[in-house]
């Protein structure tokens, strides 16, 4: 018998026995080893996926872990190994398939939301979603692969290149990832966030952060850029106000990419649009060869995820984690290690002390 967290119904989670199923044809069980709780994850804590998410619900999608044991059929695999997780399962039929879109399917099955995740001590996943880690890579790091492939994926669809000028609003995990990667493709990046303890790890990873509370940053932009504005937007924090800062900061024919998910529609300066000859841009998720970059990037340490660690707590503290994310700003990944009921403290750098 093994242990899993529950999601029971709004700000209720449970830590329950669960009987771990055997993989099938062309499946993988696996033992995952850390997993982080992201926004979505909140979301749901909050009961605000409630007609999505069946109850009593296994979260999770952000893991690393090792392959215990493989099901007919299956091959490449073998127990021992480092993996992560797309957690992305698609029909193959409909029109957002057929049109080479999977990772955007029409009955897309987000594995963590839609169907059992990876918040539990024995996980049983289709073989086809397994991303490998190199040995090298410590597995607590490796937690980190999934949003730092939604940043990938982020930059690639703003198609960020050498030496543009990129404003990321919103200085949460994935706004820094965003921030991080674009660096990594050549782009010269501002971060605008509110939170001091944010704006602080900005600068410490090497990114210049601004807070919009204080500065004027259409007028920092416009200093920065010689007055031509900014090449590359990302909206990250989810807020009207972001919205308005993204596209103010755009220069002619800029791009801002959608990234938060908007709880409500937003109003938008469609005459800047005009004017300027702005292009709107959407991005979800993630393929494969954005997990693959994205482990390269966390791997050779390019993308120091480690950094973004907040606190590493046992499965069954994970409830109180969801509570302690919910005052934001201080904290930035809480990861669920599930191999272990033992207490683990670690700095805000993610060391163990």
């Amino acid at each position: 018998m093994t242990l899993a967290v529950r999601y029971i119904s709004a700000r209720t989670l449970d830590t329950a026995p669960a009987e771990p199923s055997s993989p099938g044809p062309g499946e993988v069980e696996l033992a995952p080893a850390f997993v982080g709780i992201c926004g979505t994850d909140l979301h749901i804590f909050h009961g605000d996926m409630d007609a999505r998410v069946a109850a009593p619900a296994v979260l999770g999608h952000e893991m690393s872990g090792r392959v215990v044991r493989v099901g007919p059929g299956v091959e490449g695999w073998q127990p021992g190994d480092a993996v992560t997780v797309m957690p992305l399962r698609w029909d193959d039929t409909c029109p957002a398939c057929r049109a080479g879109h999977q990772h955007i399917c029409q009955r897309l099955d987000f594995i963590g939301i839609d169907s059992p995740g990876a918040m539990q001590q024995r996980w049983t996943v289709p073989a086809s979603t397994l991303i490998r880690l190199p040995d090298t890579l410590p597995l607590d790091r490796a937690a980190l692969v999934e949003p730092t492939a939604v940043a990938v994926h982020d930059v690639g669809r703003a198609k960020v290149t050498e030496g543009e000028k990129v404003v990321v609003v919103g200085g949460g995990p994935v706004g820094i990832l965003i921030a991080l990667v674009a660096r990594a493709a050549g782009a010269d990046v501002r971060v605008v966030e509110l939170s001091a303890h944010r704006r602080l790890l900005a600068e410490e990873l090497g990114l210049t952060a601004w807070d919009p509370a204080d500065d004027d940053v259409p007028a920092l932009v416009g200093a920065w850029t010689g007055q031509a504005g900014a090449d590359v937007a990302f909206e990250v924090s989810g807020a009207a106000g972001g919205v308005d800062t993204a596209v103010d900061v755009l220069g002619v024919r800029g791009r801002l990419c959608l990234v938060a998910i908007h709880p409500r529609p937003r109003e938008v300066n469609l005459h800047r649009f005009f004017w300027r000859e702005l292009t709107l841009i959407g991005a979800r998720l993630y393929d494969r060869s954005d997990f693959e970059r994205a482990v390269a990037l966390v791997a050779d340490g390019t993308i120091a995820v480690g950094r973004l660690i907040s606190k590493v707590v046992p499965l069954t503290e994970a409830p109180a984690a969801f509570e302690a994310l919910e005052g934001g700003g201080d904290v930035m990944k809480i990861l669920v290690d599930c191999t272990t009921g033992t207490d683990h403290t670690h700095d805000a750098r993610g060391a163990a002390v």
